[in-house]
């Protein structure tokens, strides 16, 4: 087995290119590894993330016509951009999704979708298979259970995949806040979407700007 450690397998923004896989209704509506609204916000911000920091992001559904329309939360953030709609279940075997990650020339291969057990682990194993450097977002993917998930995730760890959750992802896209080129940026992801931790930052905003008062000590 390879291990994955050194700086070098650090994730980098100008690096890495993100797949987001059937983030549809259909499927949200068996997802039970995952509180589904969590999942909901965890896409987002994903998806928020890898806008900030200039990461491609390919989209892509199975069947819309039938499953529905990937979440609205998630096309928001890219108007315009045309959602990739396949019949293959396995999205790596679907070529223009492969063309459109290939022809970004990037090799960290990021991918997050619904559902874990087949919808991210048929891709993620074949790219690995064919020498890709693969990082599975676990908690902008969920599966029909939580053994279904959690043995999805052993068998892509077992084939050599990287396991991920988008505020650490975030992080090490970030890595340095003296970067500050798109640090406003993440901090309102963070704001939005990262719970108790936006919330503390908004407080300490609140604290830095009060007034001490004059009779204070």
């Amino acid at each position: 087995m390879t291990f994955r450690n050194g700086l070098d397998s650090l994730l980098r923004p100008e690096d890495s290119v993100l797949v987001l896989i059937d983030h549809q209704p259909y499927q949200l509506a068996n997802l039970n590894s995952h509180d589904p609204q969590a999942v909901v916000n965890n896409s987002t911000a994903l998806a928020k993330a890898a806008k900030a920091f200039g990461v491609p992001t390919i989209l892509t559904s199975v069947i819309a016509d039938r499953g529905g329309l990937l979440f609205p939360q998630i096309t928001d953030v890219f108007p315009g951009q045309e959602v990739i709609d396949r019949t293959f279940i396995n999205t790596w075997e679907d070529q223009k999704v492969v063309d459109a990650v290939k022809a970004t020339g990037r090799k960290q291969l990021i991918i997050a979708g619904l559902w874990t057990e087949i919808c991210v682990a048929m891709p993620v194993i074949q790219a690995l298979g064919e020498g890709w450097d693969v990082t599975v977002i676990t908690d902008a993917s969920g599966g029909t259970s939580v053994e279904a998930h959690e043995v999805a995730i052993q068998r892509m760890i077992a084939a050599g995949a990287n396991m991920m959750t988008w505020l650490a992802l975030a992080s090490e896209w970030q890595r340095d806040w003296a970067r500050t080129e798109h640090a406003a940026e993440l901090t309102d992801v963070l704001k939005q979407h990262a719970a108790g931790s936006g919330i503390a930052f908004l407080w300490e905003q609140q604290l830095l700007n009060t007034p001490v008062p004059s009779n204070a000590g």
